[in-house]
């Protein structure tokens, strides 16, 4: 923030980002949250999504704020997946040593595992049907596609990933 001349502070902030912000931030703080599993993660990605749309022509409206900050968090919180996988340094949290517990965080991390090694966009439908809870038809919508290459697409990637989970669980 800067100061002007006798007056409080003034934000470098594009008040339309500001008011996105102010409107979203806590929608892409659970959306990250949801797909990365930590809240310091989810807190990278918040940054990142606003931060990328500071940089971005502010010129060019959003037609649908909260689907595409949704959109954009979705996206972000699989990088971050992915890259903590390829730094093989993905974080065991540490739990009780009870066993259905410990069996449920092992699910979580082979499933965000397995997430992160999907195409994007086949990752983004997938999370946002069974993490965000959309609809085939909404999702459709959001994505600019047709229902049925969703329904499609998620059926497929839900029978993949349920055959990734099984050969973890025999792990």
């Amino acid at each position: 923030m800067l100061l002007a001349a006798g007056e409080g502070p003034v934000s470098t902030i594009p008040k339309p980002i500001d008011q996105m912000y102010l409107a979203h931030h806590a929608m892409v703080f659970r959306t990250a949250h949801r797909i990365t599993g930590n809240a310091e993660d989810a807190e990278d990605v918040l940054q990142t999504v606003f931060l990328r749309l500071l940089k971005r022509d502010l010129s060019a409206e959003i037609d649908n704020p909260e689907s595409y900050l949704r959109r954009s968090a979705v996206n972000a919180a699989l990088d971050v997946v992915r890259a903590r996988q390829a730094d093989n340094s993905l974080e065991i949290e540490r739990l009780p040593a009870s066993g259905s517990c410990v069996e449920l965080r092992d699910l979580r991390d082979t499933l965000r595992r397995a997430l992160a090694k999907l195409p994007e966009r086949t990752a983004e439908m997938f999370a946002l049907r069974f993490f965000e809870g959309y609809t085939n038809p909404e999702i459709a919508k959001i994505m600019g596609i047709s229902q049925i290459v969703v329904a499609v697409t998620v059926h497929r990637t839900r029978k993949k990933l349920q055959q990734e989970l099984k050969k973890g669980a025999a792990r």
